[in-house]
């Protein structure tokens, strides 16, 4: 999360009235690009235990999520993969960057998150990514974990 000067935080203020103490900052990315035109999308994913999730696969638009339960297996090419449980948060900027990961890393438990996509017009929420393209960019994909 990044400070913004010209954007206090709400809530960062004590003797703030009772309705910004209410707010907390869960994330903020800096920059984005919003295709022109975009329509947003708020979607409730639900993955069953162990389930891998969607394949690789690209938006057109930033996505911003929030994990409601469990835990999200997360991959964006050129970061390593990591896991974000109940709380936490992630967003990807969109464009040609490949999302290799977004599946339940839980293996007895259910995982729910809650993403707001910005959909460029014309363009579907999400495009799989072919694995002669994925061979092909391997190279920009972080190293895997061990194990």
């Amino acid at each position: 999360m990044s400070e913004n000067p010209q954007h206090p935080h709400p809530g960062d203020d004590p003797d703030a009235p009772s309705w910004t103490r209410a707010v907390k900052v869960l994330q903020e990315a800096a920059p984005i690009t919003v295709p022109e035109g975009a329509t947003a999308m708020t979607l409730r994913v639900e993955w069953e235990p162990g389930d891998p999730g969607t394949p690789p696969h690209r938006h057109f638009g930033p996505a911003f999520g929030y994990v409601l339960k469990g835990a999200v297996r997360f991959e964006l090419e050129g970061e390593p993969e990591r896991i974000i449980e109940a709380g936490g948060t992630f967003w990807e900027p969109g464009g040609d960057v490949v999302h290799y990961q977004d599946g339940n890393a839980l293996a007895d438990a259910r995982t729910e998150f809650v993403v707001t996509m910005m959909c460029a017009p014309g363009r579907p929420m999400l495009e799989l990514v072919e694995a002669e393209e994925l061979k092909q960019r391997a190279h920009l994909r972080a190293p895997r974990p061990a194990g």
